[in-house]
């Protein structure tokens, strides 16, 4: 997708930023389009013509957020393409501005359709990058023939995301080890083999 640029962009820019300030601040209840174009210093018919409703900022907010991720690497080595991911989930959580926005996310997706299905998206190219490091390691014959990919993605973060919810201990680089170890130990025990 190209994206505009110019005045555009940085209207955009501004408006997604205003608009994750006030998710953390007041959660997805508490966004008014009109304070968005306030904070970011826009017309206010500017917001309500562009995006109209607070789900369709955030859906756009998330599209952003999956835009400017880093690209997954490729090491040539499941362990480190799988701990490359694990610990920019961690940083990305554990960032001062990230972590609270992605609380709110979750929260605002919790009991809000258009939400989830927006952050559904999100982690919908999120895994789609990260995948092809499993679909290499099958290839290369370190993981069983038909293991899920995605599945295998998912566990890596799972682990991170519950602690982020639950302060269940810190999330930091050893809990990123150990949501590798423990999902490359079941990848390659055909747990997420997809079932024929």
């Amino acid at each position: 997708m190209t994206r505009p640029g110019g005045r555009t962009a940085r209207v955009r820019a501004a408006v997604l930023r205003a608009a994750g300030d006030a998710l953390v601040e007041h959660g997805l209840a508490g966004v008014d389009l009109a304070d968005v174009a306030r904070r970011a210093d826009v017309g206010r018919t500017t917001v309500y013509r562009r995006w109209g409703t607070v789900p369709a900022l955030v859906a756009d907010m998330l599209a952003e957020m999956a835009e400017d991720s880093l690209p997954r690497t490729d090491s040539g080595s499941l362990e480190a393409d799988l701990r490359a991911n694990a610990l920019l989930v961690v940083a990305t959580l554990t960032d001062e501005r990230q972590g609270p926005l992605f609380r709110a996310v979750l929260a605002a997706a919790s009991c809000e359709a258009a939400t989830a299905e927006a952050l559904h998206r999100f982690y919908a190219v999120r895994v789609a990058e990260w995948a092809p490091a499993v679909e290499s390691a099958v290839a290369r014959g370190e993981l069983p023939a038909g293991t899920d990919p995605a599945e295998v993605v998912r566990a890596v973060s799972a682990p991170l995301y519950y602690r982020m919810l639950t302060g269940a201990g810190p999330l930091d680089e050893a809990a990123a080890e150990r949501a590798v170890s423990a999902a490359v130990a079941a990848a390659r025990a055909g747990v997420f083999v997809a079932a024929s």
